[in-house]
């Protein structure tokens, strides 16, 4: 047993924590994160392949459970993981051919997130003077981007709780971009959602304020029972079917007719007229978004749990960055968009959570949830967004790491907290973080090498370009990202 423990990176004395704390930290992250077994098959599939739905469901549960055993295993860490938000969107854009005007076949989308996978896992594995490549770019980010990730990924959390797909207590403002939901109208039609997240956030507050175990689990637990008020109604039965093995038989079949999404990668492919750039596009777009999501959700949770080297990167770098592009290449064989690291593993590590048991725990609940997808489907997504809320705030300690000493500092800082959650991107804050930064590099030393030029004083030092050529080239990509169309 204590083997197995080992092999998790369970360390009672060390983590200061327990296998139940443990254990109760990963069904939190699920309930936290169970939102996506239903919105990714939506997301992903948009109106398009409808009979698919059933097998993108599976592949995305299968994918969560490969992914965070994964991190579980290899990272020994609490995170998890599953298909990402923005990233299903994009394979719904090219199952329709919005994204880069021509539809690709299901299989063919699969295979651009498959390669983009290995793209990933290459700079993952390769090193240069003993030092991967991922990681090389992790330093190569200027410590006030580094600093204000965490900040960013808490308001980012914050706000996805808080908005709940309009139906939260922030909504659509009139005249105005969101608002405050109208709380004096009384309208339960409105106000029935905000209230089960408010009680769950409620709930949660209370109950860590005087420390108590499993604060965010019970929240949840809390908000969903008080969706069963009839005059709230907002916890009802799924009403989907129990006939899972039904479903499993469509998702191996190999046929995407049938439903068969498992290995529809090599099965299926039709690009439908699409250009080669185009597609080369799409590979890098995925690569890149997976890549900086991944980094930014694990420096803020990892930040939160403790769990940061002298050197300010998480423990486990590597072995996170290996568990990521792994479980992107399983989840693209299964039939389901890029999974990545999940910033809703914050909620486990507020509930304790802070080695691999939590992320096992995890992996065992998506699992299960194959099987018990009914009840699963039962929990509103108001009840799960508190802990979102909760997380946000949690997160919003690492306000303390941002350094702002100068310009070249604080307005990186700032563009990274302001975009992740303006933008609904952590990719978006970093890019236009890094961005900001070098502009103000470079700009601060032509002028200071015009002004030591024209200067006549003897003794004056000339000036020291101090700007790493990683982060040059980073900046460069994310001006790609940012400006390149994808479609050509």
């Amino acid at each position: 047993m204590n083997k197995f423990l080992n092999l998790l990176g369970f360390n009672a004395e060390e983590k200061k924590t327990t296998i139940r704390t443990e254990i109760v930290a990963g069904i939190v992250t699920f309930l936290a994160m169970a939102y996506i077994l239903v919105l990714n098959p939506i997301l992903m599939l948009n109106g398009t392949n409808e009979h698919l739905f059933s097998s993108v469901f599976i592949a995305t549960a299968l994918g969560a459970v490969v992914g965070t055993l994964l991190m579980a295993f290899l990272a020994k860490l609490p995170l998890a993981q599953a298909p990402g938000l923005g990233l299903n969107s994009m394979v719904g854009g090219l199952l329709g051919g919005g994204l880069i005007g021509a539809a690709l076949s299901f299989g063919a989308s699969m295979l651009m997130v498959l390669i983009s996978g290995v793209l990933f896992l290459v700079l993952s594995v390769l090193k240069l003077k003993g030092i991967s490549v991922r990681e090389i770019i992790y330093k190569a980010i200027p410590e006030s981007v580094r600093g204000a990730i965490s900040v960013g990924i808490g308001l980012f959390i914050a706000f996805i709780g808080l908005y709940n797909s309009g139906n939260g207590i922030i909504v659509g403002g009139l005249g105005t971009p969101v608002d405050l939901v109208a709380f004096n109208t009384w309208d339960m039609a409105l106000l029935a959602q905000p209230l089960v997240l408010l009680v769950g956030f409620v709930v949660i507050a209370i109950l860590s304020h005087f420390n108590v175990k499993g604060a965010v689990i019970i929240g949840i637990i809390a908000a969903t029972l008080f969706g069963l008020i009839p005059a709230i109604n907002v916890t009802t039965w799924s009403g989907q079917s129990w006939k899972f093995w039904e479903n499993f038989s469509g998702f191996f079949s190999f046929d995407v007719a049938k439903g068969g999404t498992f290995f529809a990668a090599f099965t299926d492919i039709n690009f439908g007229g699409a250009s080669v750039m185009s597609l080369i596009m799409v590979i890098i777009t995925f690569c890149m978004i997976d890549m900086f999501d991944t980094m930014g959700t694990c420096v803020g949770c990892c930040s939160a749990a403790g769990l940061m080297t002298e050197e300010g990167t998480p423990k486990n770098y590597n072995q996170i960055m290996v568990a990521d592009s792994v479980a992107t290449c399983a989840g693209a064989l299964f039939g389901t968009s890029t999974v990545t690291t999940f910033v809703e593993s914050g909620a486990g590590v507020s509930a304790g959570g802070k080695t691999g048991i939590t992320a096992l725990t995890t992996a065992c609940m998506f699992l299960l949830s194959i099987f018990i997808f009914p009840i699963i489907a039962s929990i509103p997504g108001a009840a799960a967004n508190a802990a979102l809320i909760w997380v946000g705030c949690l997160m919003l300690k690492g306000v303390k790491n941002i350094k702002v000493d100068s310009v070249k500092d604080f307005v990186p800082a700032f563009l990274t907290v302001a975009i992740m959650p303006l933008g609904y991107s952590i990719t978006d804050g970093i890019g236009l973080g890094m961005l900001s930064y070098v502009l103000i590099c470079v700009c601060g030393y032509l002028f200071d090498l015009i002004s030591y030029a024209c200067s006549k004083k003897e003794g004056k030092e000339k000036p020291v370009w101090d700007v790493h050529i990683v982060t040059i080239i980073i900046a460069v990509l994310f001006l790609v990202y940012f400006f390149v169309p994808t479609a050509f």
